[in-house]
């Protein structure tokens, strides 16, 4: 004759219960969908600024090859300084514009 063993579970449960974990499921997917947001709005600011970089790192080689184009030419080399000059302080407008006080 076999042996058969039958377990039984009964749960009981509130209906609040399940309205709790579904209160605390929307929260969470509300976090969610916010964190996700952010992640996006962040990767475009991080792109974003990798073009500025690489645009900074373009004009400067390409100040330092003017600079030997104009060695021999004083009043160019003084023209290129004074734009250089503005273009460095609108760069450290910029960042002093985009950078939080500490």
């Amino acid at each position: 004759m076999p042996l058969v063993i039958e377990v039984r579970h009964i749960i009981t449960f509130d209906v609040g219960q399940l309205s709790g974990i579904e209160s605390s499921l929307s929260t969470i997917m509300k976090g969610i969908k916010a964190m996700s947001e952010e992640l996006d709005r962040l990767s475009t600011e991080v792109a974003e600024n990798g073009a500025v970089i690489d645009s900074a790192v373009a004009l400067i080689n390409g100040l330092a090859q003017q600079i030997r184009d104009l060695k021999d030419d004083p009043a160019a080399l003084a023209a290129l300084a004074d734009s250089l000059d503005a273009k460095s302080n609108e760069l450290a407008n910029a960042v002093a514009a985009n950078t939080p006080a500490q």
